[in-house]
């Protein structure tokens, strides 16, 4: 298979849409096979069953068999439960502001307080659209172009509408619960680990703990960039993500 060849499939973050992609899309360029899907209940898809693993089964038969799979946020959370249960869809992992666990625990300080996503969640049931544009905000922190990232990430909001809002909540859940620590092991595929330096949502401590649990990874740290990397710096992440999807083909 030729690096132009090589499948890309992207998965994005919560309360988002596959179009939060198009900036690295239009950095990555046409001779990269790249697919951007919705994740269950967001964008056009359709919902999903209330778990990860639910979520994670009506992503699989979306994806070619041997893809690199770009994972973003609860969309890295997702690529590793499908590297280590489906490993024949997954050749290869870039996540991208990644974490096994996005609320703190007392052998995981890592994280986000239990209380302040326990605020989003019980928000988002009252006054969801503001909940959102606050969550995009926090996620353009501490990024040297945090206008243009917000504006990125409000452009690509699922609306939180009725047909939306369940599946929305249950992403929300999903953050709340999920801890992949002791699933690492089954992780066996290369990761590139990419993110923001001073990421306010996920500290970037998260993607270093993680890159010494997974057996083969490596990070790259972006200085002046928050919880977004693939919109505050599209062509330093696309100039990664290309290199690495063709090491596969040597």
């Amino acid at each position: 298979m030729t690096p132009a060849a090589q499948p890309l499939v992207l998965l994005h973050g919560w309360g988002l849409s596959s179009g939060v992609w198009a900036p690295l899309l239009a950095e990555l360029g046409p001779t990269v096979n790249a697919i951007a899907v919705d994740l269950p209940g967001h964008g056009g898809a359709a919902p999903a069953g209330d778990t990860l693993a639910s979520w994670a089964d009506a992503l699989a038969p979306r994806l070619p068999d041997g893809a690199v799979l770009v994972g973003w946020s609860l969309g890295a959370q997702l690529a590793l439960h499908l590297a280590a249960h489906a490993p024949h869809k997954v050749s290869r992992l870039v996540l991208i502001a990644a974490t096994p666990r996005f609320v703190q625990a007392p052998d995981w300080p890592a994280a986000l307080p239990e209380a302040t996503l326990a605020g989003f969640r019980g928000d988002f049931d009252t006054t969801p659209d503001a909940t959102q544009r606050r969550f995009t905000a926090l996620q353009a922190m501490g990024d040297g172009r945090r206008r243009e990232v917000i504006a990125a990430l409000n452009a690509a909001l699922t609306p939180a509408d009725a047909a939306h809002h369940p599946a929305l909540a249950t992403g929300l859940r999903l953050l709340a619960d999920t801890d992949l620590r002791p699933r690492l092991a089954d992780v066996r595929q290369p990761v590139r680990l990419l993110h923001g330096a001073e990421d306010r949502l996920m500290p970037v401590a998260a993607a270093e703990w993680l890159a010494d649990a997974l057996p083969d990874a490596r990070l790259s740290v972006f200085k002046d960039c928050g919880h977004a990397p693939q919109l505050s710096r599209p062509a330093d992440c696309a100039t990664l993500i290309r290199a690495f999807a063709a090491e596969a083909t040597r």
